[in-house]
């Protein structure tokens, strides 16, 4: 899937929301670490990533020629700040009207409106792939997250309150949100 659009953040500069490209694969690997290492509030820790460059290359190439999943990259000054993506859930009849949303941006740029693009984006995206419901797992403590989703539509739906375990600060609940698109395969 394709999507290309430029918005201007809070601070003036113009960020440009995008699918990643092959070409964007070193990047993408670049940024996921970064984002990673600064928030516990991500599924993994950096070290925990196996993948390549060339593994991230291959991904951004299948999210480009998918009909229905994408791979968004936020660029601010040609660099990349943040990614996120719509994933199906699965392709048996019973659940692929689901699709699975995440995101991660570099703390340099939060609140500065990369997160919400980058959200709308794909919720834009997952409206164009026909999907019914958009579904994602934030962290409790994540308060400003669980806003920003509730402002575009999310809803709760259920915790999980040993979801992660973290390193840190041992078991963190996980807020479970979905939010109904009203596509084809709602039927």
């Amino acid at each position: 899937m394709e999507y290309h659009k430029t918005i201007t953040l809070k601070d003036g500069r113009a960020c440009t929301l995008r699918n990643g490209t092959a070409e964007d694969g070193q990047a993408l690997l670049n940024i996921f670490n970064v984002t990673h290492a600064q928030t516990d509030f991500l599924l993994t820790y950096p070290e925990e990533h196996s993948y390549t460059a060339e593994d991230e290359a291959e991904l951004l190439r299948r999210k480009t020629d998918s009909a229905d999943e994408i791979e968004l990259l936020a660029f601010v000054d040609g660099a990349i700040v943040g990614s996120a993506g719509v994933t199906c859930v699965g392709r048996k009849e019973k659940i692929r009207h689901r699709a699975e949303f995440g995101i991660s941006v570099d703390k340099a740029y939060w609140g500065l409106g990369v997160g919400r693009a980058l959200t709308k984006a794909c919720i834009e995206c997952a409206k164009r792939a026909e999907y019914a419901q958009l579904e994602l797992e934030v962290v409790a403590e994540n308060r400003s997250a669980i806003a920003l989703y509730e402002s575009v539509g999310f809803v709760e739906y259920g915790r999980n309150p040993k979801g992660f375990r973290s390193r840190l600060t041992g078991w963190q609940e996980v807020v479970l949100m979905r939010l109904e698109l009203g596509g084809q395969s709602a039927m």
